[in-house]
Order: structure tokens, then C-alpha cells, then sequence
């Protein structure tokens, strides 16, 4: 665990040095570098000492995750061209990889996967977050980076498609499409974000209607009422699912509570303190995505594993929280906000770790290939 807290502490503290306000999804900063001045250089130099020790952690791990020997026995069975249930992308890189680092040597395979998962994170907070320290702490403390140790085909995929949300705000839909896709190549899930993110940004552009509220409402009653359907779809690409012990009805509290908690911070900013950030359009989209993560929470509990679902709208929450905060007047209540937010992830992030000592997570104990 001391690994883990010395890790959030640091690369939190090096990510308050980033002010990447100024550059953030205006076409002018990390995305494109046209005005290359020095306190992007400062940020850049900052962000990449930040994605190496995230990388470093990840890569090194040994036996960290439920599924780590689970995966390592995956890689063989590709190797010997053995039918295994993961999609053609990941297989190939598989390959690749024990092509050139010799069979059964899994540290390189977790170590390229870490690799790019943590790239994603971090590019996806340079180029969205205007308080990039921030950012980071909620990376952190809502458990998304350690999650990543876990699980290695679903969170490279929740990284692409949380680094996927810029090409949308800035209607980039090519961009945005083709990011999916490749994606998909590793987890065909992320799928569902290419309607749903669309969908979002176009909300994002229109002023809130009495109609809309109509339209959501008849449409969370269709969802529901077509349950048996959905299901039917699930299991067509997820057949070993149904029955299984993921197949379980299950509201995550914590989760709900999370968007719950969201919605509040975004009333009290925008319509009690007037702030300009409802007008964003960025702003507006991250809200949609949340919008649509809890009807997934609550309404979608027959989803096996509907956190996964869920995590490709609430995602968006890590840029969401700061850059709301971020464009506040400077004054006791924008302070007030802050400490109360970092209170409030931090108690979280505590619950977290304690739980990562169970069976069925075990991100905890940490050992790696220096020490065991």
C-alpha cells in the first residue's frame, strides 16, 4: 500500500506545477503544439515524468489483479493459436510480443499494455482538464489507474475512449469514429460509446427542453420494458455470461452516489454562483455523460458488470469536477468546494484500497520485479 499512497502523493504534487489552462481543447496546446511557448514545454516535460512513474508501477507489477495468471495463460494459448475469447487486436499484439521477447514471457506483454493505458490517461487530462493536478487526484483517488493494474483489455479501452471525448467536444467525428474503432480491435465494448458520446454532443449544443425530458423519460421506459431483449443481446457477444456469477443484478451505491454528488456541484456552480461553466460545451457534454451513467447504474442493474458500462460515461468525471471548480471566481466558496471534493474522494479512495486486499480484486499486496 505504501507504494500505491507514495505514488498518488507524488505524481499529484508534480501535476499542480502543470497550468494547462490556457491550452486545453482550444486547438492551440498539447494537441497541436502550433505556439510552442515555455510553459507548455514546462507542462509537457512535467506530464511525461508523470506518465513514467504511473508506467513504471503498472509495468513492473508481478501477480498484481485477479486475472493477472489468468491473462499470462491467455498469452500462451494465442501463442499456440488455441481459441481464446479476446478480440483479433489484442491477440495480434500478443503475438507480436512473445514473437520478439520468446514465449511465456508475460513482463513485456503487461509492460506495452501499461504503456499505452497510461499514455491514454494522461494525454486525455493534458488535452481536456483545465486544473491538470486536480485531474490527476481524481485519476488517482477514484481508483480508475489502479482498476488499470486489473483487467488490461478493458482499461486500455476506457483510456481511448476517455482520450476520444476532445475529438467529440471539438466535432472531430472522424477523429472520433476511428479512435473507436481501433479500440474495439481490444475490447469490442467501447463500441457502445460511439451512439452514446454522438448522442451527448449533440445535446451538448441545444438548450435543455421540456420535450427532451419527455423523450428520456419514454426512453428509460422502452429500455426497461425491453429488458429481456437487451439480454438477449448481451449474451450473443457475451455468452458465458449468462448464468454466471457476473450475472447479477447489482445498483453500485457508490457510483450512483458519485453522479448524485456531480449533479449538485453542477447546480450549485452554474445556476446558484451563476458561473459560466454551464455555456460550455465541453462542460455540457461531461454532464450528458454523467446524465446517462446513472440511468446505466440504476436502471441498467441487469447488465452483467454494468460498472464497465457505467465507467465509459462516468469517466468523464475527472475533467468534469476540476474544470467546473476550475472557472469559478477565486473567493471562501470555490475553496470550500475544492477541500470538501478532495475530502470527499479521498475517503473514497481509502475505501478502495482497503477493499483491494479481497480475492476477487487482490491489487494489494503490490510486489513487482524488484521486490517480492
Amino acid at each position: 500500500m505504501a507504494v500505491y499512497l507514495a505514488l498518488t502523493a507524488t505524481v499529484v504534487a508534480l501535476g499542480l506545477f502543470v497550468k494547462n489552462s490556457k491550452y486545453a481543447l482550444n486547438g492551440q496546446g498539447p494537441s497541436s503544439f502550433n505556439s510552442f511557448e515555455r510553459q507548455q514545454a514546462f507542462n509537457a516535460v512535467i506530464a511525461f515524468f508523470i506518465f513514467t512513474l504511473l508506467t513504471l508501477v503498472s509495468a513492473c507489477r508481478i501477480a498484481v489483479g485477479n486475472d493477472y495468471w489468468v491473462y499470462r495463460f491467455q498469452f500462451n494459448l494465442i501463442m499456440q493459436d488455441r481459441h481464446v475469447s479476446y478480440e483479433m487486436g489484442f491477440n495480434a499484439v500478443v503475438k507480436l510480443l512473445q514473437y520478439l521477447f520468446g514465449y511465456d514471457n508475460y513482463l513485456p506483454v503487461f509492460a506495452f499494455f501499461s504503456i499505452v493505458t497510461c499514455a491514454f490517461f494522461v494525454k486525455a487530462i493534458y488535452d481536456q482538464s483545465l486544473f491538470f493536478g486536480g485531474s490527476i487526484f481524481l485519476l488517482m483517488t477514484c481508483g480508475y489507474y489502479f482498476s488499470s493494474l486489473n483487467t488490461v483489455r478493458y482499461y486500455l479501452c476506457l483510456a481511448i475512449a476517455m482520450f476520444s471525448m476532445k475529438y467529440v467536444i471539438e466535432k472531430r467525428y472522424i477523429s472520433f469514429i476511428t479512435c473507436i474503432l481501433i479500440a474495439s480491435l481490444f475490447h469490442k465494448t467501447v463500441l457502445l460509446v460511439i451512439p452514446v458520446y454522438l448522442f451527448a454532443g449533440f445535446l451538448a449544443d441545444r438548450k435543455w427542453k421540456k420535450l427532451y425530458t419527455f423523450i428520456l423519460m419514454a426512453g428509460a421506459v422502452i429500455f426497461v420494458a425491453l429488458e429481456p431483449l437487451w439480454r438477449k443481446v448481451i449474451f450473443i457477444f457475451y455468452p458465458y455470461y449468462e448464468g454466471s456469477v457476473f450475472d447479477a443484478r447489482n445498483i453500485s451505491l457508490a457510483n450512483v452516489a458519485k453522479c448524485l454528488g456531480v449533479f449538485i456541484l453542477w447546480a450549485v456552480i452554474c445556476f446558484y454562483y451563476k458561473s459560466p461553466a454551464k455555456d460550455d460545451r465541453a462542460n455540457r457534454f461531461y454532464f450528458f455523460l454523467n446524465l446517462g451513467g446513472i440511468l446505466v447504474f440504476t436502471l441498467g442493474s441487469f447488465i452483467p458488470e454494468n460498472t464497465r458500462v457505467g465507467y465509459y460515461f462516468i469517466i468523464s468525471q475527472v475533467m468534469f469536477i476540476p474544470n467546473m471548480i476550475r472557472v469559478m471566481e477565486k473567493g471562501k466558496m470555490k475553496t470550500v468546494l475544492t477541500v470538501g471534493c478532495a475530502a470527499v474522494f479521498l475517503l473514497y479512495f481509502a475505501l478502495f484500497l482497503r477493499n483491494a486486499y479481497s480475492v476477487d480484486i487482490r491489487l494489494l499486496p503490490y510486489r513487482n520485479i524488484f521486490f517480492d
